[in-house]
């Protein structure tokens, strides 16, 4: 892995925040389309690392994706409990993809998880067709929990969002 993973600088903010909502538009994980109210959320990296963590991958000088990385009790968790950390909003350039990008940015989690005293488990959301991060996840020993999946829009949606966690 020819590739750096540190935390985002604030100069990298905007276009991280194009390369998530771009993923996740490129990825049919939207289910309005341009018009989903979740691409701001996607694109508002400045209000994510003013809650959480934000980690990069970098690879001469280009950005190539990123995660969010929610320590116990941090206010940008959705599912996380007391004892939790989360990763939220992993997302690699599509021209990045298939160079371990992905696996890399979840391993920087799984070890800012470990050195969060008092951290128990890793936990995060993903969607049902996201196969290729539902390999990482389990390749890194992550488990679905099934009893957590959830509906980030009951009633609007009909998405059940899978759940899965690392116990540390």
């Amino acid at each position: 892995m020819d590739f750096l993973i540190r935390p985002a600088a604030p100069a990298e903010y905007t276009a991280l925040g194009e390369i998530t909502a771009r993923a996740y538009l490129e990825d049919g994980l939207l289910d309005f389309g341009a018009d989903d109210a979740y691409l701001g959320e996607l694109r508002d990296v400045p209000r994510r690392a003013a809650a959480a963590e934000i980690l990069v991958a970098v690879r001469g000088g280009v950005l190539l994706g990123g995660v969010t990385f929610v320590p116990a009790g941090g206010p940008m968790a959705d599912i996380a409990g007391p004892g939790e950390a989360e990763i939220r909003m992993l997302a690699v350039a599509h021209a990045g993809r298939g160079q371990g990008a992905g696996e890399a940015l979840v391993r920087a989690c799984v070890a800012r998880a470990r050195a969060v005293e008092g951290c128990r488990s890793l936990v995060l959301s993903t969607q049902p067709t996201m196969h290729a991060a539902h390999r990482i996840y389990e390749r890194l020993g992550f488990r679905r929990t099934p009893h957590r999946d959830w509906n980030p829009l009951p009633g609007v949606l009909d998405l059940a969002l899978l759940t899965y966690e690392l116990t540390l």
